[in-house]
């Protein structure tokens, strides 16, 4: 009970010993904005087509080389509380939408940046609460304002890839047409007929080595990086059993000692065996079954006698495949080895094996024009990029689950984010009180989109920035850049609807400005993604704000396990 009477030692007789209290008064709203800025100022640069690559290697020494936001975090091991607040705002973005998972850690980040300006000034934090949250109201509210254009027709692949081709350029710059193209040709051979029912786990990626991304393809169906077992290559208009048991003959449960008199015992010790496995196998035969895939082993045996029967076999390992193929093929797994059921069987058109790259797969393919799953084969260099690639097109798959909720699309390139920009400072001159600041703030955040992404395309960034500022603020470029608009029928009488420009970052500077119309160039966001993002980034940076007590209590566990003893084999 000594440090009771200690003066210097706060809450010592509240807490167990080894727990750490970090207060107000030591600055701990400063310090968690301190580990945000550093988490967000890691992924920033990251941003947009030209963002940069992180090289990481995780505590198994696996190497993963992205620019993905949400896949840098997940290898990343965060492990400040209020870091680890933004971490997973970004994960709930990644859960909803698949994508902008990066603007929300940047955006979050800018924030907290721009809080920690005006807690400087002497900004109370409950001050600075209500002014984001008035501002992030405002700023949905204007992003329903911004729609250029929407994707009118979700059967139609040049609409698609309208909306998929920004996604996927900000992952693969300069192949995002083929990319988006592919993307959208495997969406329509799924799309079931009420588009709002697509399922993202219907489009699968095979990566195979070797070869450029151009010879990339989609498969109407399932492929499988293998070969079947058996010597039977291809089947068609087959019927499918699917097994998840072992296609073997069962162990028995007790080990015994069999004692052979002489080689004729020895010749008919197996013969049991083997007429029983026969009697399984032509049970299969009979009942129709000329494809049978395996979710574990496949008995010597086994394979004798299903390669007589003519029966192709294929191992599929993983439980999750085994699951798609049995939607595939419309069958029922199986966890007893016997002749099906005739409503568990499924059906395939085409079974074949084939050689892609040097590499034999083996294509479970329905001919007919809508498929339960479709297949992107993507093909490239190297094992990182080939990953890098799958990346781009599960953002392009789930940006097309977005669009079937809703399809309206607003100007990307940091366009949005200057419009944003103008009209939440349009709010703050309007608003009394000391709120007025966070606002004002809170619009500057925005500034951090076009910002990086003329530096990471190699801009000059405050130059770009005043001709942006200059084109969104001023009225005779706003009419300028909305002269080729098309106006919709109800937006004639309309004058809430507001003209706007479109000018963004222009990455490629052909122009020599630095700025584009992102309207003209087809790069469009889709709106429905970037409210979420803006949601859950100011949700985040609020929370980390109204925190104003850390307490860290003692790790569990006892003394650490002595390691391995360096001089083992010492003699002395």
């Amino acid at each position: 009970m000594m440090s009771l009477s200690i003066p210097s030692a706060p809450n010592s007789g509240l807490f167990k010993a080894g727990y750490q209290n970090y207060d107000a008064q030591d600055g701990a709203v400063l310090r968690n904005i301190d580990a945000c800025r550093a988490i967000s100022g890691t992924v920033q640069t990251s941003l947009g087509p030209y963002g940069r690559n992180k090289l990481v290697i995780n505590h198994l020494q696996k190497m993963t080389l992205t620019n993905d936001a949400a896949t840098i975090l997940r290898e990343l091991d965060v492990v400040h509380p209020a870091a680890k607040l933004l971490v997973m705002a970004s994960q709930q973005q990644e859960a909803e939408m698949g994508d902008a998972t990066n603007m929300v850690i940047v955006f979050a980040g800018e924030l907290l940046k721009k809080a920690e300006e005006l807690l400087r000034m002497g900004l109370k934090t409950s001050e600075i609460n209500v002014g984001y949250e008035r501002a992030g109201r405002e700023a949905l509210r204007i992003l329903e304002e911004l729609e250029v254009d929407s994707v009118e027709n979700v059967r139609d692949a040049a609409e698609l890839a309208k909306a998929i081709r920004t996604v996927v350029a900000a992952k693969q710059s300069g192949n995002e047409d083929l990319l988006a193209h592919l993307v959208a040709e495997a969406v329509l051979a799924v799309l079931p007929k009420n588009p709002s029912n697509f399922n993202v786990d219907n489009i699968r990626v095979v990566k195979i080595m070797g070869g450029s991304l151009e010879q990339s393809r989609v498969v109407k169906g399932m492929v499988f990086g293998r070969e079947p077992e058996g010597t039977v290559r291809k089947a068609t208009k087959a019927k499918v059993g699917v097994f998840s048991c072992a296609i073997d003959i069962s162990q028995t449960e007790t080990k015994g000692t069999v004692l052979l008199k002489n080689s004729k015992e020895l010749y008919d010790f197996t013969k049991g065996e083997e007429a029983q496995m026969e009697a399984i196998v032509k049970e299969l035969h009979d009942s129709g079954l000329r494809v049978v895939i395996a979710g574990t082993t496949v008995g010597e045996l086994a394979l004798h006698y299903l390669n007589r029967a003519g029966i192709l076999v294929i191992k599929v390992l993983s439980k999750f495949e085994l699951r798609r193929i049995c939607r595939v093929v419309g069958a029922t797994p199986l966890a007893r080895l016997g002749a099906p059921m005739p409503d568990e069987m499924g059906s395939v058109d085409v079974v074949e094996t084939m050689e892609i790259g040097g590499d034999r797969v083996t294509v479970f393919r329905q001919e007919n024009e809508q498929t339960r799953t479709a297949t992107l084969v993507l093909r490239g260099a190297t094992q990182n990029h080939l990953d890098d690639v799958e990346r781009a097109v599960d953002d392009g798959v789930n940006v097309v689950k977005a669009i079937t909720r809703d399809a309206r699309l607003v100007p990307g390139a940091g366009a949005t984010e200057m419009q944003l920009i103008d009209r939440i400072t349009t709010l703050a001159d309007k608003t009394a009180g000391l709120s007025q600041y966070a606002i004002r703030k809170y619009a500057e955040a925005f500034e951090v989109i076009p910002r990086t992404l003329a530096e990471s395309a190699g801009l000059d960034a405050t130059e770009v920035l005043a001709n942006l500022y200059t084109a969104h603020h001023s009225p005779a470029t706003k009419k300028a850049a909305t002269n080729g608009r098309k106006k919709s029928a109800n937006d004639e009488d309309d004058d809430s609807d507001e003209e706007f420009s479109c000018l963004g970052v222009d990455m490629e500077n052909s122009d020599r400005t630095g700025t584009l119309d992102a309207e003209d160039e087809g790069i469009l966001d889709l709106m429905v993604t970037k409210s979420w993002a803006i949601k859950l980034a100011t949700e985040a940076a609020r929370t980390v704000l109204s925190v104003d007590q850390i307490i860290v209590a003692r790790q569990a566990g006892g003394p650490k396990p002595p390691g391995p003893n360096p001089n083992w084999d010492d003699d002395d």
